[in-house]
């Protein structure tokens, strides 16, 4: 690992200077043409015109230039994805991030800084995320941002039923078993609580004769779910799942942040809106599997 440090050694910050690019602010002031944007000390010091500097000077003219890419659904650096159980929401993806992947290379190339490194889409209820700043030749640990807020992955549909597989045994094989999976994780959390909270209320005397109730990670970690400690990113495709998942939300007093693909949010993209629900899904691939052979290529513009 030293020899790497030293091999892929991270260049330092510098002062530089972008002159005269279309400037893309993805704020407020929208896009500006022939701007200039000064950074120091690796960040964004100014954006105007005529701006000056005792640094490096690059000549934007004629180019684009926008801030940089945040990935919420990526699966890249990492050494395990899928972990098969119904619920899994003990399970760590910073746990296993892989710091030598050379796709966090590529990634940088194509203007990526941050990502959301997901769990795969094999159950219902999938792991917790990592939140990493892209760095070549970092440590796993150097990736991942400090007190970046808790996500974990859902999913919905096909992936999560395996009823095209016919030796399968798992559960669920239904889309009303993959809702009833939600209600379970969801009442079980908030009975686990009432234990300890039971437990924790007991007088000091009686309490150390009484055994502490079992802990139970998957319970504790949706437990931070129900107490918007944590929040949910879903792999989503059909509008009745899509209603499903925050109908069942909703009942529990849970906001879900994000669908992601959501092929068929526009059918119900009002609903979304009143959930308070945000959408990630794709510009242009669809009609790659039954789920999404009633996408359109309008759908994010209508979201």
């Amino acid at each position: 690992l030293e020899f790497r440090r030293v091999l892929f050694r991270s260049p330092k910050a510098e002062e530089m200077l972008i002159r005269n690019a279309t400037v893309w602010t993805n704020d407020t002031a929208g896009k500006l043409e022939n701007s200039d944007v000064l950074i120091k000390d690796g960040k964004i010091a100014a954006v105007g015109k005529n701006l000056t500097t005792t640094g490096k000077v690059v000549d934007g003219t004629g180019k684009h230039l926008t801030a940089g890419i945040i990935d919420e659904h990526s699966h890249i650096a990492l050494a395990a994805i899928n972990d098969a159980t119904t619920n899994s929401a003990m399970v760590r993806e910073e746990d296993v991030v892989n710091s030598e992947d050379n796709s966090i290379y590529q990634q940088l190339a194509g203007g990526v800084v941050a990502a959301q490194l997901l769990h795969g889409s094999a159950n219902p209820i999938g792991g917790q995320s990592a939140l990493i700043k892209l760095k070549w030749g970092a440590s796993p640990e150097e990736l991942k941002i400090a007190g970046a807020d808790k996500f974990i992955k859902f999913a919905l549909g096909e992936n999560v039923k395996r009823t095209s597989n016919a030796q399968s045994t798992r559960f669920p094989q239904t889309r009303m078993g993959v809702e009833q999976v939600y209600v379970d994780a969801f009442t079980n959390a908030i009975e686990y609580e009432k234990k300890w909270k039971s437990w924790q209320s007991l007088p000091e005397k009686t309490r150390a004769a009484t055994p502490q109730p079992r802990r139970d990670l998957v319970d504790e970690t949706i437990l931070e779910i129900v107490r918007g400690k944590r929040w949910i990113t879903c792999h989503s495709y059909v509008q009745s799942e899509i209603n499903m998942m925050m109908k069942v939300a909703e009942r529990f007093g849970i906001r879900i942040n994000s669908l992601t693909h959501i092929m068929e949010g526009y059918k119900v993209a009002d609903k979304m809106a009143k959930h308070g629900v945000a959408a990630g899904s794709f510009s242009d691939w669809w009609n790659y599997k039954w789920e999404v052979h009633y996408a359109i290529p309008y759908n994010a513009a209508i979201m």
